[in-house]
């Protein structure tokens, strides 16, 4: 037995990330996905600050800098149009990455600082209230650890003067917090009301379950049985110390089995392995994947939470190399999943059309 009303799960809001749908290498023009989002019964999207470079380079008639915060709020404006035009709203501003842990004077540092005032007045200018920040990926050496906690101290005041939140995530190839543990620690640390999580399906079983660098697909530093053991040991502490109100959203994908396993070097992109697999073998549930999704949601669920269910994927295929998708389709595919995943995640029987798409 799951311990799950499915009554209590019908509810919950869904979001969709414009950078997910369409292929990874070769994204369909903003407005389309937009489009497609809405007409599959998305209510929100999360906005994806690539999707306002290309979307202002459309829009303006030129490249747009991603330190020109003028005119990239103007883009932020439009397409907040846009999406009203479509009864969509923003959920979520993403991914602002490696702000965490720069030395004092620095340049990264700087750079740091800079990027989070710019990107609150994006927030301002599209109409969201929640910021995605991930675990930075920074090369450990080039960091001080002892400035993680206060680094987000100072951005939660940051937000907090304009009511503003945010969600922090595991990356699972993150340099210093690549598993939920990792983040939520950090959470209870930084103290603030308005920062909380952004757990994902993907990060956190592709972190402690899965690995791209074996032939398994499977973590092997310890037997398969002690694998499942501890990972459900996890995923049970999950559920029972992390207050609701504390997680702000989950995000859904899955993982394909990579063809071959990946090296453990940074690739030319300066991706690890896990940050490779995330880029382009992220498929919708039950669409190929082989990472225990559903067991993951659930435990998010047992908290209580009934927040934002958001699909943020990169499905290049199995092979990581397919450039033409169908948007229409897939959105419509993934909406039909969460109406899956949440029956399996109460231990509802799935209707035979539905367990087919």
């Amino acid at each position: 037995m799951s311990g799950l009303d499915y009554s209590s799960l019908v509810s919950i809001p869904i979001s969709y990330a414009t950078c997910s749908l369409g292929s990874p290498s070769n994204p369909p023009p903003l407005l389309d996905r937009l489009q497609a989002i809405s007409d599959a019964g998305f209510s929100a999207i999360e906005l994806s600050f690539p999707d306002i470079l290309s979307f202002g380079q459309t829009l303006l008639g030129h490249e747009v800098q991603p330190d020109n915060y003028d005119e990239l709020c103007k883009v932020a404006s439009e397409i907040k149009q846009e999406c009203d035009k479509r009864n969509l709203g923003i959920m979520m501003l993403q991914p602002f990455a490696n702000y965490e842990g720069w030395p004092e004077g620095s340049d990264g540092r700087k750079d740091a600082m800079d990027r989070a005032r710019g990107w609150i007045r994006i927030m301002q200018a599209c109409g969201t209230d929640m910021l995605q920040v991930g675990s930075t990926d920074s090369p450990l050496e080039k960091l001080d650890k002892t400035k993680m906690v206060s680094d987000l101290q100072v951005l939660c005041d940051m937000l907090k003067e304009h009511g503003f939140r945010l969600a922090y995530e595991n990356w699972c190839w993150s340099t210093h917090a690549p598993d939920w543990k990792d983040v939520w620690n950090i959470v209870q640390q930084v103290n603030r009301s308005n920062i909380g999580l952004c757990l994902d399906t993907f990060q956190t079983a592709g972190g402690e379950w899965g690995d791209p660098r074996t032939a398994s697909g499977l973590r092997e530093d310890v037997s398969k049985v002690e694998l499942e053991k501890r990972f459900e040991k996890s995923l049970e502490e999950l559920s029972t110390s992390i207050p609701k109100e504390k997680i702000f959203l989950l995000q859904v994908s899955d993982a394909y089995k990579v063809p071959q396993p990946f090296n453990t070097e940074r690739d030319e992109a300066g991706l690890l392995p896990r940050g490779r697999w995330s880029h382009d073998f992220r498929p919708l549930p039950y669409n190929g994947g082989y990472l225990p999704v559903v067991d993951v949601a659930r435990a998010v669920l047992k908290t209580g939470f009934r927040g934002w269910f958001s699909y943020e994927v990169f499905d290049g295929g199995s092979d990581g190399k397919k450039t033409d998708v169908d948007i229409v389709a897939y959105a419509r595919a993934a909406r039909s999943v969460q109406d899956r995943l949440l029956a399996e995640c109460a231990g509802e029987k799935v209707p035979d059309k539905m367990a087919t798409r």
